[in-house]
């Protein structure tokens, strides 16, 4: 089995470090590629990131992976709350996903409180931060042989 991992990051998460910085921190994007990539490196793991506004070019991603990725971690941003499309993508390629939310979904908007992945994931990680996607990266390899 291939030793990489997915790192998928969907719409607004371009933003970070300017959006909104009291809920999502100052991190930017590439922080969290950079921590995610640190992680996975730790752990045996290289990383592939993919970041769209868009929801196609996300299953696209998804789908590819595959072909040659052991695992995939998303922050689906608003897709959580609204894609059908993206669950099914995640559950039709079969590889184990961590779901990663930056602030505490639970303690914001209630429309924020349901996703669409959360009974499939096989990792949940929600308000830790960016520190999430380090955590994410470990938990996943731990399900990994």
């Amino acid at each position: 089995m291939t030793r990489r991992i997915l790192l998928v990051n969907g719409p607004n998460l371009n933003l970070l470090g300017s959006r909104e910085p009291e809920v999502y921190g100052t991190a930017t994007l590439a922080d969290v590629e950079h921590l995610t990539a640190e992680a996975a490196a730790a752990a045996g793991f290289e990383v592939r990131v993919v970041q769209s506004n868009h929801e196609g070019v996300l299953i696209d991603a998804i789908h590819a992976a595959r072909e040659d990725c052991a695992a995939i971690i998303i922050n689906p941003g608003g897709l959580t709350h609204t894609s059908v499309s993206l669950r099914d993508a995640l559950t039709g390629v079969a590889l184990p996903f961590a779901e990663v939310h930056i602030s505490d979904v639970y303690a914001r908007e209630e429309f924020r409180h349901h996703s669409y992945l959360h009974d499939v994931a096989a990792v949940r990680v929600i308000g830790e931060g960016v520190d999430g996607y380090a955590s994410a990266v470990r938990q996943l390899a731990a399900l990994i042989p």
